[in-house]
């Protein structure tokens, strides 16, 4: 039976900035007065970063993907394929039975006494305490403090833009939404978190309740977690986020 030719609905999107909203949301990191003295020198960076936003180079480094994928001449992201490469490094390393049990203990809180709250938060506290538990029964503990997204210069989980909703081919493992250098979304913190999560053989959250909900950097990092769930190991099978051929594969 020959897949029916997918339907891909369009119309949300607004359209690029202009030049003015783009420059001006671009200069608003460099809001802080110590920065006139490099005015022109500013100005060159805004240029390229104006040229790069109209070309869209999400990915502006990349390598053929060679042997192991299904178009072994599709340029991957050379940021993306380290990711791919040190999660199956840190699989082999996790599924090997000698290697020591690690628990990863995921601390979900936003407080941090190193920003606005100038306290340390009762989740870190306790899972201190875990720390010590796991450790005391010859495991291993790894800390995955999330408070950091608060505390962190450039320290961020980026959010979930929902590709599965799409098609689930085009729910790449790892996820390959970001970084966007295009965009300025860079400096993701989930490749790293991706690698803490599949080195470990146990899991313990420990969070706060925000507001009657979870607080957001733990919500934030559970949503980009959809990719390890079935997620497609192979991006040149979708030529990278290509709608019509994910919609294709699912079809078919």
């Amino acid at each position: 039976m020959t897949a029916s030719k997918p339907d891909i609905r369009k119309g949300q999107y607004s359209g690029p900035l202009s030049r003015d909203t783009f420059t001006l949301r671009f200069m608003r990191r460099f809001y802080d007065p110590a920065f006139k003295a490099e005015k022109e020198a500013l100005a060159r960076l805004e240029a390229i970063a104006w040229d790069a936003y109209q070309d869209g180079r999400k990915a502006p480094i990349t390598e053929k993907a060679g042997a192991g994928y299904v178009d072994p001449d599709y340029d991957l992201s050379v940021e993306w394929k380290d990711a791919h490469d040190r999660l199956e490094q840190a699989a082999n390393v996790q599924r090997d039975p000698g290697t020591r049990s690690r628990v990863l203990i995921v601390i979900g809180s936003a407080r941090n006494d190193g920003t606005c709250p100038g306290e340390v938060s009762k989740s870190w506290r306790l899972a201190g305490l875990m720390q010590a538990e796991v450790e005391s029964a010859g495991l291993q503990a790894d800390m995955l403090d999330l408070s950091r997204l608060t505390s962190e210069y450039q320290y961020q989980i980026h959010a979930c833009k929902g590709c599965v909703s799409s098609a689930m081919p085009l729910c790449h493992w790892p996820c390959s939404c970001y970084p966007n250098h295009s965009l300025g979304q860079d400096n993701d913190a989930m490749n790293d978190i991706y690698e803490q999560w599949v080195a470990a053989h146990g899991v313990i959250l420990v969070a706060p309740t925000y507001w009657y909900q979870s607080p957001s950097p733990l919500k934030l990092m559970i949503d980009r977690l959809v990719c390890a769930d079935g997620g497609n190991p192979d991006p040149t099978t979708t030529s990278g986020k290509d709608v019509e051929k994910a919609k294709q594969l699912e079809l078919a």
